[in-house]
């Protein structure tokens, strides 16, 4: 099993990055030709294919999008088995009415916020890893 799974020390490690660029979130339903897109996340369900990509990529092409949005990445390795880190990060957003879709990879997790709030979720993350 790869990277930290103690939540006190995934809390503490906290570190957290803005990336550039606002993003959005993108359906394609099945059977439809998939666009030549260079999405941050792909996700395969039921009802079509989930992009999350630059907002400005999805304008261009034309493709109907929700939920503009910042993503900040959790720079710390947290396992994909690590119970509770996302749901403590979720619990202390909602707390200052800020909903969050977190995305796990492989070495990290990354949260997108509303954009307009990424400065306030950036302060939240901030002053959890100080307690």
């Amino acid at each position: 099993m790869s990277g930290e799974t103690n939540l006190d020390e995934l809390i503490r490690s906290l570190s957290a990055v803005l990336v550039e660029g606002v993003y959005v979130f993108v359906t394609v339903p099945p059977g439809q030709p998939l666009p030549v897109i260079e999405p941050r996340m792909t996700f395969k369900e039921s009802e079509g294919t989930t992009y999350i990509l630059l907002k400005s990529e999805a304008e261009k092409l034309g493709l109907r999008y929700e939920f503009p949005c910042r993503m900040i990445t959790l720079n710390i390795h947290s396992s994909l088995e690590a119970v509770g880190f996302m749901a403590r990060i979720a619990t202390e957003l909602a707390k200052h009415d800020m909903g969050v879709n977190p995305v796990s990879g492989f070495f990290h997790d990354h949260l997108f916020v509303p954009d307009g709030r990424e400065h306030d979720a950036m302060d939240v993350l901030k002053a959890m890893s100080k307690r």
